[in-house]
Parts: C-alpha cells; sequence; structure tokens
C-alpha cells in the first residue's frame, strides 16, 4: 500500500510533536539528565554549581539572630511574631528542558523562602477571580470586605467593662484613601493602604525617609508610587482569605501545590496573633514574606516546581492550573515600576535587574537570597537559595555560557 507524500508529511508532523512533548516530574521524582546528554557545557556547568558553593550569604544561619543583625530588625516594631528557623547550606538547581541538569547543597531542606511566597500570593488571587469569587482585578477592594472578627483569645481575661466602647471588629478599608485602592494596586505594591495590622503599622515598614518623616506624609494616590512593603502584603493576604472564605494553604494544596506533585512538608504560616474567625471557624492569615517570620517554608524542589510552573505559562502536564491570561498580566510591569509585575515577579526588560538575561526573563525573589529564576527563551529554571543577591547575575550568566 502506497502513502500519499501528505500523508507522510502530517504522520511526521505528529510524531515530532509527540516526541518534542514537554516533561513534566511526577512527585518524588525529578528525572536528571547529565548536561553533556542534554547539549550543555559540562564544564560551565560545573562552574556556575562551585560558584554558587563559594558565594553562600555569609549572614548567620541562625535567621532570627540574623533577623536583628540586619536591617528588619532596628525598624520600628521589628521584632517577629511568627515563627523561623535557621537555614541551611548554600542550595541550588538547574533544570533545563524540564530535566535536573544540576543540583548543589540540600534540596530536600525545608527552609523559609522569605518573599518568594509572594507569588503563591498573587497566584491565590488570580485563582479567585478564575473561580468568579473576584470580578476583576481593577475592582475597588472594599466592597468585597466584611468586617473583620479577629480571634484574640488574651481578651478573654480582660474586665469588659473597661473596654466596652471597644469596636469588636475592624475595617481594612474604611478610610476614604483605603476606599479607593483596587486589587491590582495591592498586588503590583502600588496602594499605599494606610493603617496598622497584626501590630505593624504601614509606616514603620522599611521608613528610609525616617518614621517622623514617613507618618507625616500624606498618602500617595493608589497607582501612582510603587512601594515594597509587607503589612499592605498581609492586607491583601486577609482580604483574599475573606473572599475565599477558607485559609490560603488549603486553596494552594488543592488548586496548585498537589497538581504540580509538590512534597508534603511545605508549610505556609502567618503570625502568633493574625488569626481571624469566618464563617465560626479559626483560621489564621497568612505573610506574604518572612519579614517578620512566617511565611512559606518548602524545599528547593518544591520551589523549581512552582518556577516550571510558570514557565510553561501556568499549564502543568496538559491543565491549565493558572489563566495564562494571570501569568501574562504578572509579567506586565506598572508604570510605577518598570520592573515589577504582580507580585513578587522581577521583570527583566531593561536588563538591569539581571543584565546577563534575556530580557524576556523573570524571577521570584525572596531575601536571603532565595531565587527563582525563570528564562522561557532558553528552557530553563534555576533555583538558589542561600546566595548573595549581588551574585545572582553571575550565577546566571554562568549557566547561560554552558547553553550557547
Amino acid at each position: 500500500m502506497k502513502i500519499s507524500k501528505a500523508a507522510f508529511f502530517c504522520c511526521f508532523l505528529l510524531l515530532s510533536e509527540l516526541s518534542a512533548q514537554t516533561y513534566f516530574p511526577s512527585k518524588g521524582n525529578w528525572e536528571r539528565k547529565s548536561p553533556s546528554d542534554i547539549g550543555l557545557d559540562a564544564g560551565k556547568i560545573k562552574d556556575a554549581v562551585d560558584f554558587a558553593i563559594a558565594h553562600e550569604s555569609q549572614e548567620n544561619p541562625n535567621l532570627k539572630i540574623a533577623h536583628y543583625e540586619g536591617g528588619f530588625g532596628r525598624e520600628p516594631f521589628g521584632y517577629p511574631i511568627g515563627p523561623m528557623k535557621k537555614r541551611g547550606p548554600a542550595t541550588g538547581l538547574i533544570i533545563y528542558k524540564g530535566y535536573v541538569v544540576a543540583q548543589w547543597g540540600n534540596p530536600d531542606r525545608v527552609d523559609l523562602t522569605f518573599s518568594v511566597a509572594k507569588s503563591f500570593l498573587s497566584t491565590t488571587a488570580g485563582l479567585a477571580i478564575e473561580e468568579g469569587l473576584i470580578q476583576s482585578e481593577q475592582d475597588l477592594v472594599y466592597p468585597y470586605m466584611a468586617p473583620i472578627y479577629p480571634y484574640e483569645p488574651a481578651q478573654l481575661m480582660v474586665n469588659k467593662a473597661d473596654h466596652f466602647e471597644d469596636e469588636d471588629t475592624f475595617e481594612l478599608f474604611d478610610t476614604e484613601h483605603n476606599r479607593t485602592i483596587t486589587w491590582d494596586h495591592l498586588l503590583r505594591q502600588t496602594s499605599d493602604w494606610e493603617g496598622s495590622l497584626w501590630g505593624k503599622p504601614d509606616w514603620a515598614d522599611r521608613p528610609r525617609e525616617g518614621a517622623k518623616e514617613k507618618r507625616a506624609r500624606p498618602q500617595n494616590a493608589p497607582g501612582s508610587v510603587y512601594e515594597y512593603n509587607d503589612t499592605r502584603v498581609n492586607v491583601l493576604a486577609l482580604a483574599l482569605i475573606n473572599v475565599w472564605r477558607k485559609p490560603l494553604p488549603v486553596v494552594l494544596k488543592e488548586k496548585i501545590m498537589d497538581p504540580i506533585g509538590a512534597g508534603d512538608r511545605w508549610r505556609w504560616t502567618g503570625y502568633e496573633n493574625s488569626f481571624v474567625i469566618i464563617d465560626g471557624q479559626i483560621m489564621q492569615s497568612v505573610s506574604g514574606g518572612s519579614h517578620w517570620g512566617g511565611g512559606m517554608m518548602l524545599t528547593a524542589w518544591d520551589q523549581a516546581r512552582f518556577g516550571y510552573l510558570t514557565l510553561n505559562d501556568g499549564n502543568w502536564n496538559g491543565k491549565q492550573l493558572i489563566p495564562k491570561t494571570w501569568i501574562e498580566k504578572s509579567k506586565t510591569p506598572t508604570p510605577a515600576n518598570p520592573g515589577y509585575g504582580f507580585m513578587n515577579y522581577f521583570l527583566n526588560n531593561d536588563q538591569e535587574f539581571i543584565p546577563a538575561a534575556p530580557k524576556t526573563a523573570f524571577a521570584h525573589i525572596g531575601a536571603g537570597t532565595n531565587m527563582v529564576y525563570v528564562d522561557q527563551e532558553n528552557d530553563l529554571v534555576i533555583v538558589a537559595r542561600w546566595i548573595p543577591n549581588g551574585d545572582k547575575n553571575e550565577l546566571v550568566r554562568l549557566v547561560l555560557e554552558a547553553i550557547e
């Protein structure tokens, strides 16, 4: 039987497509390939790994001590109120074309990831829009908010007569300024939300101009000025738990972490005082980082899985876990900061963030430094933990040289 040229060509295309299908690792197993077997310069990959190991952060591995020795501990109200733990050694993974081509340190160790947690937080916002719980990120936040009923067991011991005029609930968006804030403003860190949450006033977070000056200045119009501020990140987390009516770690586990095969040991925590009552249930509102302790604790493998999910535009093995449109919005800069999308997508459009990387590369970044580098042009994910921030570009450069 003869096969026409057209039919043969169609079969060839189908076979080519099947052979080019993206590899996705199963839970607890990530296939490895030697650098040379997948077209990389093995010597240069070794140089990159050696560089990362040799350039481990010099901050104290006891993160509580590091907190007080660094700038966070010198802030007003800078004491931790969430759990912290000692960190492991310099650690990382290089994922190329979906396969592990190098690892170092202890990627199995569960460690804090600091502000990489913000990328998980903004993901739960995108999922809330996908579920119809929020109509649009351009909506004002205050119409979605119910009064916040904090869970405060210590209040059971006070004399009620001395506190009968105190409010039993509080509002997140009850000022004239805060009522003009949209979800988009919170996601892009341009809200300039005013107030105090979990004992941390907005003005006490990194008051570079001075606490007095920051307290005295008028609030900026939402959307006009970018300011990295963890109190406002925690406002977003509390607002989202209100629309989900369930703890955000539960949402993340069901919608993201289980489908991508993340381990069972990751934990996302809040603070010792960030408990609220919703629908009769006591829930902890999580933090979007570890500025005051708490946040996301996970392995480097789990960081890599999340990075690989965003590399593939939110798709995991044929299932669209995060809407592709949300990934695109996350990578769209705000006019107030051309290098920042939704939290915590750091962009490289001007090639100032990571000069060695292509303009389309982005990264989820947290203190430490914790870096999840995502490079769609080169089909590359790099996880680097406990490397000085100033050394991340050289690590990326060395890996890209191995590809070239």
